[in-house]
């Protein structure tokens, strides 16, 4: 199973001082958390996608690429690649160039986003949010694997002739995750194509997050990848650790009241008890990360946010130790022993797709079921 942080790449003043980083402070921040990821044993590293102050990450490829410089294991990914706004042309582009420098280590995650703004921006409308993703997907796996691309389609001038460059690496594409927090049609989508489905529920109780996780798993099995159990799943979550429950809280708590998100609204322990954010000893996370498998079922990969609301470098380097050195060694082990020997125990990565050979389903456009057009009368009827 992976492990991982993922990172927003929020510029919020630190609430007990404050001072707020510069952006290229922020962007220095998110860099060496990634490497300090690496340096305490975790797998992944994930960094969204923003267009809007007061966020930094409006180019995740170009801050990937510098960390796969300076790291040698670290799977390096996205917790929101904007299918709907970006142009699929590009981003095959992009993430195949990121394959060849970081040797395979990048995957993606698909999402639409949570700023409305952004579309206008980009020439796109909002109301066409879900068919953008569909669309614009379904051009991107032709992309990744058709040498010579003729397309039409609604939201983007026809293509004809056209080779997108370079190549996936080995002939092989990256895997795809596909991000959501409410949307059925995206959970729909990802079981369509037998690709990841990511539920970030950081914001969301157990029982939503086991509704949209288990639509996925059934649909998954529905267009034929394989058992509901063997789908591949990954899920949000928010930590802060401490050597006591009490100095965990009083640490957390002035950043938790003023984040940009979810502060001046329940209490930290309200919040706490109806989402999956634990601050708390190590053996409080432990147990707490490994209750998601009890209503989301055996999953795959599992990232925290840890950096957000305010925290200074410092201490987000201190928290990477814990999880690092005492949380994930106990949890790789737990969630392995209650795994079933049929069920993927990590998600698809470079070297076990190109050992699937050029015939394995993941080298497919399209799977043989009804047509992609259809993905969100599916999912309306889900």
């Amino acid at each position: 199973m992976q492990f991982g942080i993922f990172s927003v790449g929020d510029i919020t003043p630190d609430p007990t001082t404050g001072v707020a980083p510069s952006e290229g402070e922020r962007i220095e921040s998110m860099t060496r958390i990634a490497l300090k990821a690496e340096e305490v044993g975790l797998d992944v590293f994930a960094t969204g996608e923003h267009h809007n102050p007061p966020f930094t990450v409006s180019s995740p490829t170009t801050h990937l690429a510098w960390i796969a410089a300076k790291t040698e294991k670290l799977q390096l990914s996205t917790s929101t690649t904007l299918i709907t706004t970006n142009d699929p042309v590009k981003i095959a582009e992009d993430y195949a160039f990121l394959q060849h420098l970081s040797g395979g280590r990048i995957d993606l995650m698909m999402g639409r986003g949570n700023t409305g703004p952004v579309y206008p921006w980009f020439g796109k409308d909002i109301k066409d949010g879900i068919k953008l993703a569909i669309e614009n997907y379904h051009l991107l796996r032709k992309l990744w694997r058709e040498p010579v691309v003729n397309w039409q389609g609604q939201f983007r001038t026809p293509l004809q002739g056209y080779t997108s460059t370079p190549a996936p690496l080995d002939g092989t594409p990256p895997f795809v995750w596909h991000g959501s927090i409410r949307s059925p049609e995206i959970a729909e989508q990802a079981a369509y194509y037998g690709d990841g489905f990511f539920h970030n529920h950081i914001f969301w109780g157990p029982d939503h997050a086991a509704k949209m996780v288990r639509l996925y798993r059934q649909r998954f099995e529905h267009y034929g990848h394989g058992a509901a159990d063997q789908a591949i799943v990954g899920l949000g979550g928010q930590v802060f650790p401490g050597s006591t429950e009490a100095e965990a809280k009083k640490q957390f708590r002035p950043y938790f009241d003023n984040a940009p998100v979810y502060g001046h609204g329940p209490s930290l322990e309200d919040f706490s008890a109806a989402t999956p954010l634990t601050v708390g000893t190590p053996e409080q996370v432990i147990e707490r990360t490994l209750g998601f498998a009890d209503y989301a079922g055996d999953y795959q990969r599992q990232l925290f946010l840890i950096d957000h609301a305010g925290l200074p470098t410092e201490i987000v380097l201190e928290q990477l130790e814990i999880p690092g050195r005492e949380v994930v060694p106990v949890l790789r082990k737990e969630f392995e022993l209650r795994r079933p020997a049929h069920v993927p125990s990590d998600p698809p990565t470079h070297t076990s797709l190109v050992a699937a050979g050029p015939e394995a389903p993941h080298h497919l456009v399209e799977p043989a079921r009804p047509a992609v057009e259809e993905l969100v009368e599916e999912g309306a009827r889900s």
